[in-house]
């Protein structure tokens, strides 16, 4: 057993195997792979990286399973977890991040570029013929990892996933914690949460008890309220941060010229770390002197934080008419001609008008900002035995309902530029907007 010191959960023990599986390059390669991608240009504290985020998931991970196994001793209604699967779930937790590539959600959630990481076909590469896969499978995990980290495979108990892919789980209670410590917003949530959950003997389903001699324990409820909190908050504050935004409206078009020109591919990406990314673009020849050019000026500007400037700014409660059209016409996933030409039609008119070349970009982080459902299961007076998804009980909890109506709110699309100046960004402004559909409703006042 080795100890390593942890600036967010102080001191974890990780075993002579779990050992040998982060000293594999896959798992190494995460080192240079920031957990919070470009938001360091924004919290120059968050540096903080998916390797060290990987052992807290593990760490977070046998919490919430000691929890279960001492509730089990009260509960007889609840099953224990065995030695034999808690060494199982330890290492999924370890790995559930491995597939990760440089600023990801950049390049897959918010962009739809390339399909997400925790898809099957990213782990059975990563974990498959790979120094870390043939670890794996001399420790006899390898199949029952997948299986969890996939949903393919042999079945297994549902809380076997549930541990690492549920709405509230160890790798969130991770995240969590570290984020706030390193962006240094006062964002937290009790500690003690990970004592409520337990494990139904029958179902074998991970759940919460809020139940107490048939009433409600409010301040389980509320402790569960504040994680979900967390989360909605950091989306506000960070993840969808304006300047974060504009870094990743960078990041995603250099990504994207490199993809189609085929002078980066996706296998590669799997391979990089975030510098080695912004190095191989700097580097890359996309076959067209143009197109190179744009690719080697936006690197330039990523690296010394020129970010481009808001022109317009869409938000979901002034657009809602005119989004689904906007998302078809402009950010269909593999159908990029009609942005393209959109930006050069822009860029056109633009240096017609201002009598220097300009660069303007349609962006959009993430095409819809989807209901964030709460389907943590829990037990509540009334329901017998019967566990349900927290969600279910969003009329009788209105914060979880204003919370889950929140989400779609956060959605907006954005023109960003090269242009410094106020007043040419302000002709741009108006510009731009004539050329989108009608009905489109700004909100940026320049």
């Amino acid at each position: 057993m080795s100890i390593l010191r942890d600036p967010v959960h102080g001191d974890i023990e990780l075993t002579r195997d779990e050992l040998r599986l982060v000293d594999t390059e896959p798992f190494q390669r995460l080192r240079g792979i920031k957990q919070l991608g470009s938001a360091s240009l924004v919290y120059p504290g968050a540096v903080h990286t998916r390797f060290e985020h990987s052992i807290g998931t593990l760490h977070v991970c046998d919490q919430l399973l000691a929890a279960c196994n001492k509730n089990a001793q009260r509960d007889a209604t609840c099953r224990a977890v065995t030695d034999d699967e808690r060494r199982v779930l330890r290492v999924a937790a370890l790995l559930h991040d491995v597939t990760h590539i440089p600023y990801g959600h950049n390049i897959e959630d918010q962009t739809g570029l390339l399909p997400r990481h925790d898809q099957p076909e990213r782990f059975a590469a990563v974990l498959g013929d790979t120094e870390l896969g043939a670890e794996l499978q001399r420790q006899g995990l390898r199949e029952s990892v997948l299986s969890i980290l996939t949903g393919q495979g042999a079945a297994v108990p549902p809380f076997w996933r549930q541990v690492v892919s549920d709405t509230i789980d160890a790798d969130l209670l991770d995240y969590l914690r570290r984020d706030a410590h390193f962006t240094g917003l006062e964002l937290r949530y009790d500690r003690r949460v990970v004592d409520y959950f337990r494990i139904d003997r029958h179902s074998e389903q991970m759940f919460v008890d809020c139940e107490k001699n048939g009433m409600l324990r409010e301040d389980i409820v509320s402790e569960l309220l504040r994680v979900l909190d967390c989360r909605y908050h950091f989306s506000e504050r960070v993840y969808y941060h304006h300047a974060k935004v504009a870094a990743g409206a960078l990041l995603s078009r250099m990504v994207e010229l490199a993809l189609r020109a085929g002078a980066l591919t996706a296998a590669q990406l799997q391979t990089l770390t975030d510098e080695g990314l912004v190095y191989a673009l700097a580097g890359a020849d996309l076959g067209e002197a143009a197109s190179t050019e744009r690719l080697h000026r936006f690197v330039a500007r990523y690296r010394r934080r020129a970010l481009p400037k808001r022109v317009l700014v869409l938000p979901w409660y002034q657009n809602q008419g005119v989004q689904d059209e906007l998302l078809r016409t402009y950010f269909t996933p593999g159908q990029p001609q009609a942005r393209f030409q959109w930006e050069a039609e822009r860029e056109a008119e633009a240096k017609a008008l201002f009598g220097q070349p300009v660069d303007i970009v349609l962006y959009c982080p993430k095409r819809r900002m989807q209901l964030k459902e709460a389907k943590t299961l829990v037990r509540f007076p009334g329901s017998g035995e019967r566990t349900l998804p927290l969600d279910v009980f969003a009329e009788q909890i209105p914060r979880l309902r204003d919370l889950a109506e929140s989400y779609p709110r956060m959605w907006k699309l954005y023109v960003f530029t090269s242009l410094e100046d106020k007043a040419q960004r302000a002709q741009l402004q108006q510009l731009c907007l004539k050329a989108l559909p009608s009905g489109c409703r700004n909100a940026l006042v320049l």
